[in-house]
C-alpha cells in the first residue's frame, strides 16, 4: 500500500506522436464511434493502437472476459511502445479488474491513464496501489467521437506538463458555498465511489483533499442519499473542499435550484467550500479532463470569479 503524504508518481507527458492504447475494461462500445474517436485522436498528432479486445461484444455487457480484459489492460501497461491509456466507454465492468491487477508492473511502468464514469474504481485502484497520478477526461467512443467532445485547453494542460493552470466560469464553475481550500485533488463518480465503500478498493484520504463528485441520471434524493454514506463513511473528514459536476445528465435546469437545496442540505455539517457545474465526465458539451492526485486550491471567495487552480505539473517532461 501507499500513502499520499508520498510523492506521486506522475507518468511521461503525452506529445504529438505518442503511441495511446485505447482499451475497453468496461462495457462494449459501438464501434463506429470507436472509429470517429481515434479519427480524432490521430488529427491531434498520436498513434493509436487498439487493444486487442477493445471491440469485444460480451459475456453480457462486457467488452470480452475479465481474463481478455486483463490481458489488454496488463499488456498496454508493459509494453514500452504505448506512452498512455484512454478508454473507449464506461458502463459497468472495471470493478471486477481490481483483485487482479498487477500493481508492481504498473508502479514500474507508469503511463497515462484517462477515463471516466465506471473507471472510477480504477482511478482509486491506480492510486492506492500504484501512486500514480491519472486523469479523470474525455473517453474515444463517448467523447473524442462527438463533435466538440473535448475541451482541449484542460487535455493539453493537464497532459503536457502545465505546473499551473485554471478552470473557473468558462468550464461551468459556480459557487453553491464560498470560501477557500487547498489539498490534493480527487474524486470521480459519485456512484462508484459509494459502492466501494467497504471494500479493499474504497477511494482512500489521507491526506487534505479537494474532492469532485460527478454522475449521470441521478436524482436529488439520490444524491442526497449517497452524500448522506459518504459522511457516515467518514470518507470526508479530510476532505477540505468539494466541486461537483455539470449536472445537465442528472436533472433538467428547472430542477436546479431544487438540487442545489438538496445537496447544501446533505453537506450542512461541512465546513469548507462547495463548487458545482464543472464540465467534466459525464456531459453533453466539451469534456474537461481533470488530473487526480496533484495539489490544487478551491479559491471561491468571489461569487463571480469562482477558480480552481492545479497547482503542479501532472506528468514529467
Amino acid at each position: 500500500m501507499t500513502s499520499s503524504a508520498i510523492a506521486p508518481i506522475r507518468p511521461r507527458a503525452l506529445r504529438p506522436g505518442s503511441t495511446l492504447a485505447i482499451l475497453s475494461p468496461a462495457s462494449t462500445p459501438k464501434p463506429d464511434l470507436v472509429d470517429h474517436g481515434i479519427a480524432h485522436l490521430r488529427s491531434l498528432g498520436f498513434k493509436t493502437q487498439l487493444g486487442a479486445h477493445a471491440l469485444d461484444s460480451g459475456p453480457l455487457y462486457y467488452a470480452g472476459s475479465l481474463e481478455d480484459r486483463l490481458h489488454d489492460f496488463h499488456l498496454a501497461f508493459s509494453d514500452p511502445a504505448i506512452d498512455g491509456v484512454v478508454c473507449t466507454r464506461g458502463g459497468w465492468g472495471s470493478a471486477e479488474l481490481l483483485p487482479y491487477l498487477d500493481a508492481g508492473l504498473i508502479r514500474a511502468n507508469p503511463k497515462v491513464f484517462v477515463g471516466y464514469s465506471d473507471h472510477t474504481s480504477l482511478h482509486c485502484w491506480l492510486r492506492n496501489e500504484a501512486n500514480l497520478v491519472t486523469f479523470y477526461g474525455p473517453m474515444v467512443a463517448a467523447d473524442f467521437s462527438r463533435e466538440g467532445g473535448i475541451d482541449i485547453a484542460s487535455w493539453q494542460h493537464s497532459l503536457q506538463g502545465d505546473a499551473s493552470w485554471s478552470v473557473g466560469i468558462a468550464e461551468g464553475l459556480r459557487v453553491l458555498k464560498p470560501g477557500f481550500a487547498h489539498g490534493q485533488f480527487t474524486g470521480g463518480c459519485l456512484s462508484i465511489f459509494v459502492e466501494g465503500l467497504g471494500t479493499p478498493y474504497s477511494a482512500r484520504m489521507d491526506t487534505s483533499s479537494i474532492l469532485f463528485l460527478e454522475d449521470i441520471g441521478t436524482k436529488p434524493y439520490q444524491w442526497d442519499r449517497m452524500l448522506l454514506h459518504l459522511r457516515y463513511s467518514g470518507l470526508l473528514e479530510r476532505v477540505t473542499g468539494i466541486v461537483f459536476g455539470d449536472m445537465h445528465q442528472c436533472v433538467t435546469p428547472e430542477e436546479f435550484d431544487f438540487l442545489h437545496r438538496t445537496i447544501l442540505h446533505a453537506l450542512r455539517d461541512f465546513a469548507g467550500p462547495i463548487a458545482i457545474g464543472l464540465r467534466s465526465g459525464h456531459v453533453g458539451v466539451s469534456n474537461v479532463t481533470l488530473p487526480l492526485g496533484i495539489q490544487a486550491k478551491l479559491d471561491l471567495t468571489e461569487t463571480g470569479n469562482p477558480q480552481m487552480h492545479f497547482l503542479e505539473a501532472a506528468v514529467t517532461v
